[in-house]
């Protein structure tokens, strides 16, 4: 690493940086007709990276404004593996009346930075471009080369972003063996056992599987007067009903193992696997618990049904969509489970079916991570977890890429960090930013 010239550090223009990135639409409805803003978004990001002399590119994932950017910093050992920092562009949707300022505001009020993607994951996009754009102007060398990869369509599974990008321009990933991205890196504050305080910083080292699953059931159409035993709502009901109230097996995958004997040892709690309450345990660690909670085990929650076109005619066919999220290595099992379920007449298809991850918590890139937060925060603890979403590392993963989730945020104790996420009143605070941009600075200096 050699430093030419004396600049600020990243972190003096990161709260503006979210904030101009916020104020862009970038909701993705799902479907590529209605989403919107990612284009103009990403032409952005890479105007702001070419004014201080990169050269970036940008792509289109198979459809029109499915904008993607990409900028690649060399290192001083090209010999090493190059480490991608990638964030997405695109957010949910939000609806305005329902939140106390404009969700595309980006008002910065009351020490936070507001809107729609303050958490997920504009935050992340902003700390990339700070820190970019002060490596070029103080005229740092990293130790490796740096990809920084601004994409499309996370929030529908990547068709239009990362899906497409590894399989129709896998040169934009060469020499790439690691990976940084989001929902990791933020701090948990827990009560330790000697009556102090004690901020674990999350590393995502593991992530369920996300498999989007719709069944449909056919019977006798007919009319609603007459008797009817053989009744394609019925048969979906009864199915859905099932998996919904269904409780899937407890397991406990390395990650979570870890994470749980982390925070036992710093606060005394007590997580018994053979415990009834183990939930309840885990209930005290607060919004996170929500996370914790869906790690434990496979889920299948049912979200969507369809069926019938009148109110006295009993159709032919009914359907339902089911959000199943699955542990590493458990789809098999989870899938037989899934058909003693919903039973022989009612059939099932995968409509988005995207694997589980896991890698280990060590390693020189996790040495890197926990030396940057204790820079910054020499009382914190590094802790690997398991995200109970997805993020586009399930894509990055498949090239052999090893994937980490590390966007690191020093957050308030009492803050539920967790609800913000596809939240109404989604927010960071100001202080946090300038913290994990700090974080990130000295990270990728020494990673």
């Amino acid at each position: 690493m050699v430093t030419v010239t004396s600049a600020p550090d990243a972190s003096h223009e990161v709260v503006e940086l979210v904030s101009a990135l916020i104020r862009f639409d970038t909701s993705n409805t799902g479907d590529p007709a209605t989403t919107k803003g990612e284009e103009e978004c990403a032409r952005w990001v890479g105007q702001k990276l070419e004014e201080v002399g990169y050269k970036t590119e940008y792509v289109e994932a198979g459809a029109p404004g499915r904008g993607n950017v990409f900028a690649r910093l060399p290192g001083a050992d090209r010999s090493r593996g190059a480490l991608m920092i990638h964030g997405h562009l695109d957010v949910v949707p939000a609806e305005p009346a329902d939140w106390s300022v404009h969700p595309f505001s980006g008002a910065i009020e009351d020490g936070y930075v507001w809107g729609r993607g303050a958490v997920d994951m504009k935050d992340m996009c902003g700390m990339m471009i700070a820190v970019a754009r002060h490596f070029k102007r103080a005229g740092i060398v990293p130790p490796r080369d740096l990809v920084f990869a601004f994409v499309s369509d996370e929030e529908h599974g990547g068709t239009y972003g990362a899906q497409w990008l590894i399989q129709h321009r896998p040169d934009l990933f060469e020499g790439v063996t690691e990976a940084i991205g989001e929902v990791g890196g933020f701090s948990l504050t827990v009560p330790r056992r000697d009556g102090g305080e004690r901020r674990l910083y999350l590393i995502e080292t593991a992530e369920k599987g996300l498999s989007w699953m719709r069944l449909s059931a056919r019977a006798r159409a007919g009319h609603g007067s007459m008797v009817h035993d053989d009744n394609a709502v019925t048969l979906i009901a009864e199915a859905v009903a099932r998996l919904g109230r269904h409780r899937f097996p407890l397991v406990l995958t390395d990650t979570v193992e870890q994470f749980l004997s982390a925070v036992a040892e710093e606060t005394g709690y007590t997580f018994d696997v053979d415990s009834p309450d183990l939930e309840g345990s885990i209930a005290k660690l607060g919004g996170i618990a929500r996370i914790v909670g869906a790690t434990l085990r496979d889920t299948a929650n049912p979200t969507m049904l369809k069926a019938g076109y009148k109110a006295n005619v009993i159709p032919a066919t009914a359907e339902a969509v089911v959000d199943c999220r699955v542990l590493p290595g458990r789809k098999e099992a989870f899938e037989r489970e899934v058909d003693e379920l919903i039973g022989p007449h009612v059939t099932r298809t995968w409509e988005r079916d995207l694997d589980s991850y896991e890698t280990s918590f060590d390693g020189d890139l996790v040495d890197a991570m926990n030396a940057a937060l204790l820079t910054l925060d020499p009382d914190a603890r590094t802790v690997p977890y398991m995200l109970s979403g997805g993020t586009d590392a399930k894509a990055f993963a498949k090239l052999g890429i090893r994937c980490f989730g590390f966007a690191p945020l020093r957050l308030p104790p009492d803050l539920d960090f967790s609800a913000l996420f596809h939240g109404v009143d989604e927010r960071v605070p100001v202080d946090a930013l300038e913290f994990g941009a700090r974080v990130l600075e000295h990270f990728l200096e020494h990673c």
